[in-house]
């Protein structure tokens, strides 16, 4: 799988985060190996809360911004169908809200590097037909698959408060 990436203001230009994004695939690309393969393609927006808010009200019509807003393209059927040869298949859109990300981080007491990379597999997840708004064992296996991904880059379970 390849992600087009495109990096707007105000995301700080210390960190790169086309670099994050691409670790972050690949660690989930090793526990959800539907995404190995290598038709598939996503485009990872980093953004602005401006920016998500429109994309959220014009698409969901919720009128405000959020961390992470994923347009899937292909049915969960249709991907695990996709043969390894042939074009490039579009796996969907993702946009990553800056302030947000970097509120959630801050209230979460983790680096804003380490959200971002969560929120990416998040929204990964929800490109290959995942959904933890299902039910509880949706969620749990989301979830799961998120935690073996993020331990895989040195990041501790962001579900860890669980009981």
């Amino acid at each position: 799988m390849d992600l087009e990436i495109d990096i707007e203001a105000p995301w700080p230009p210390a960190t790169d985060w086309a670099d994050l994004a691409e670790a972050a695939l690949e660690a989930l690309v090793e526990v959800a190996p539907e995404l190995e393969n290598p038709r598939l393609l996503a485009s990872l927006l980093f953004t602005s809360d401006e920016e998500v808010h429109v994309l959220n009200r014009e698409w969901r019509a919720k009128d405000k911004p959020t961390n992470v807003l994923s347009f899937p393209m292909l049915e969960r059927a249709d991907l695990l169908a996709l043969a390894p040869d042939g074009p490039p298949e579009m796996l969907g859109d993702l946009a990553l809200a800056f302030e947000t990300c970097a509120r959630e981080a801050q209230e979460k007491g983790v680096p804003v590097e380490h959200h971002a990379s969560h929120l990416i597999i998040h929204g990964l997840l929800h490109l290959a037909g995942h959904d933890h708004e299902i039910s509880d064992d949706d969620a749990e296996a989301m979830e799961a698959l998120e935690t073996k991904a993020l331990a895989l880059i040195g990041i501790a379970d962001p579900y860890g408060d669980r009981s």
